[in-house]
């Protein structure tokens, strides 16, 4: 509440020009938040930020040009989805708590909230990766190489539970060359990096904390292939693609050289927009981290000057601190939105809705312009 500009109901109400019964209702359905007054607890206060998110998405929406212009910009929702919600500075799975999802649950465990419709637990039966696997492929491009070329394969036809810990498995068999059978992914990440013992539990939080994040680029990108009929193992492609970009999944290696080389690389920047107190998917995996002394001095310095760590910074001091392959950030990040992935193509496919927008035409010799809001 400290990093938060608040605002009185008089206030937050003549901002938005509706009656305060109008306020309370936009509370009620958790558009703004409130909170008590620290000088008086009768008095609620009002955060500033959502009141001025409600403004402008007022303005765009009466001004319909203005509306479609913007309707990919950060903030705007342009799907309806069941899967994760980011509200509060909280990240929910199908209505689950994902921080507190992760002190215990698996990756496996999370797919099946993710993935409606799995009754059976497709993860107890063997996978049948074809043999011979390329070898062990870690970091942004070999990884991405090695599991679209595993993805693309000719695959035989399986029910949905069984594509779905298909595809997993053969995200985790890209990373290390082998067949990860019947064995938890993040077990099998562990042993195949000879990581720590004390490694194997931080893997897998982070395994299910970068599950899903709503409706990032890499999972728009697997909803939009989805929509014209694509299989399921294209349409993860399509979000292993996204993701790889450096501001996306990329990231990652972004902040390895900025830990580095603190001061001579470029900073990456490091707070969330979705997250204004802070990523909480980043605290639950920094947390009883054993951390390297330079990169503790670099967190303290980013929980100062942005506010706190993103997970993308969390995923690098995990790497670094149990000693896992360079380039193991991205790969447990790619292999755990996997299952986010899937349930999104799931859910689009099921809507049988081609997501087609439209694009609104500037003459060559004419600079993009975007209409300025009020």
């Amino acid at each position: 509440m400290e990093s938060l500009d608040l605002a009185s109901a008089d206030e937050a109400s003549s901002r938005l020009g509706i009656s305060r019964a109008s306020l309370y209702a936009y509370v009620s359905r958790g558009l703004i938040r409130s909170f008590s007054s620290p000088h008086d607890p009768r008095q609620r206060l009002y955060a500033v930020e959502d009141v001025e998110t409600l403004v402008e998405r007022k303005a765009r929406f009466r001004r319909p040009a203005v509306a479609a212009a913007t309707a990919l910009d950060w903030g705007l929702p342009v799907l309806e989805t069941s899967i994760t919600q980011i509200k509060d500075g909280g990240l929910f799975y199908r209505g689950q708590d994902a921080i507190a999802l992760s002190r215990t649950a698996t990756l496996e465990e999370t797919t099946r909230i993710l993935v409606s419709g799995l009754i059976e637990d497709p993860f107890n039966s063997p996978s049948r990766i074809p043999a011979p696997l390329p070898g062990p492929a870690v970091g942004p491009h070999r990884f991405v190489a090695q599991a679209v070329r595993l993805l693309a394969e000719p695959a035989r036809r399986e029910a949905r539970a069984a594509e779905v810990a298909a595809i997993l498995r053969l995200m985790a068999a890209a990373a290390t060359g082998i067949d990860p059978g019947i064995e938890r992914l993040h077990e099998h990440l562990a042993h195949a990096w000879k990581a720590p013992s004390q490694a194997t539990d931080a893997i897998r939080r982070a395994l299910v904390l970068c599950a899903d994040h709503e409706l990032s680029s890499s999972a728009f990108a697997v909803r939009v292939t989805a929509s014209t009929g694509a299989s399921l193992r294209n349409a993860v492609i399509a979000g292993l693609v996204a993701l790889s970009g450096p501001y996306h999944g990329g990231m990652t290696e972004r902040v390895r050289a900025f830990l580095d080389a603190p001061g001579q690389a470029p900073s990456p920047g490091f707070r969330h927009r979705l997250y204004p107190d802070g990523d909480p998917r980043a605290r639950a995996l920094l947390e009883n981290l054993p951390l390297l002394a330079s990169d503790a001095t670099t967190l303290k310095a980013i929980a100062n000057a942005s506010g706190g760590p993103s997970v993308d910074v969390a995923l690098v001091m995990m790497e670094r601190a149990y000693g896992l392959p360079v380039g193991a950030a991205f790969t447990v990040f790619a292999i755990g939105r996997t299952a986010g992935w899937l349930a999104h193509a799931i859910e689009q496919r099921s809507q049988a809705a081609l997501i087609r927008p439209r694009a609104r035409y500037v003459a060559a010799d004419e600079p993009p312009t975007r209409t300025a809001l009020p």
